[in-house]
């Protein structure tokens, strides 16, 4: 695999991850106890913001993967 998209994809991976993990949610486990998860809430800001990043890394991701395949087929052949 080219060095460079290697690179990238570790990249694109590790900033998916953090963007994943950086997402909170207002449920979380204080539905468990009994706290009212059926409201409904819109993402505003910096949440609509991390939420379109990640969205975006996941695409960049799927790209960075299929470009890793199609050159590794066309080396093996």
């Amino acid at each position: 695999m080219d060095p460079l998209l290697a690179f990238g994809h570790v990249l694109v991976s590790i900033g998916l991850v953090a963007a994943i993990l950086l997402q909170a949610r207002g449920a979380g486990l204080g539905s468990t106890f009994g706290g009212d998860s059926s409201v409904y809430r819109s993402r505003r800001g910096v949440e609509k913001r991390l939420f379109q990043f990640t969205i975006l890394l996941a695409i960049l991701f799927v790209i960075f993967s299929l470009a890793a395949y199609l050159l590794s087929l066309d080396r093996a052949g």
